[in-house]
């Protein structure tokens, strides 16, 4: 004997069905949705495009955040956080090039290039400089303000 379904029970089938097919497509959209951040010093103001990593996150978590941006050798400005980010996933990298806005696990800084560098332990990348990296270039100690980019 076989049972056939009620036309309650079909819409039922039919909604969850559709459910299910919309839900990854709202998780994928979510996910390809850009993290982006924007940076106010002196009279620089410019944005960036996180990847999507524990770090990166980690950092949305903290902002909006009021710091100091300096210059750190001849290479890079730095920003120490109010507290230090999750190292979770972190994996060396490959590909550096100014621009590339990264995490200084050892010490809890950013690191913002505006010339060459190497990788080297304890470093996160955590996304790129939408513009390229002429508001570093910008010599000094300054007030540093960063957002959410909405």
């Amino acid at each position: 004997m076989t049972h056939e379904p009620t036309g309650l029970s079909r819409r039922l089938l039919l909604t969850a069905a559709a459910a299910g097919l919309a839900l990854p497509a709202i998780a994928r959209a979510q996910e390809g949705s850009a993290m982006r951040l924007r940076f106010l010093f002196a009279d620089q103001d410019f944005t960036a495009t996180l990847e999507d990593n524990p770090s990166s996150r980690d950092l949305l978590s903290l902002l909006p955040l009021d710091l100091t941006i300096e210059d750190y050798s001849t290479n890079e400005k730095i920003a120490y956080l109010p507290r230090k980010l999750t190292e979770e996933g972190s994996t060396p990298f490959g590909e550096e090039a100014p621009g590339d806005l990264c995490y200084y696990a050892p010490w809890g800084n950013l690191a913002m290039f505006h010339a060459s560098y190497r990788w080297s332990r304890g470093l996160i990348r955590l996304g790129r400089l939408d513009g390229g990296s002429a508001p570093l270039l910008l010599r000094g100690e300054y007030p540093l303000r960063i957002e959410p980019l909405a």
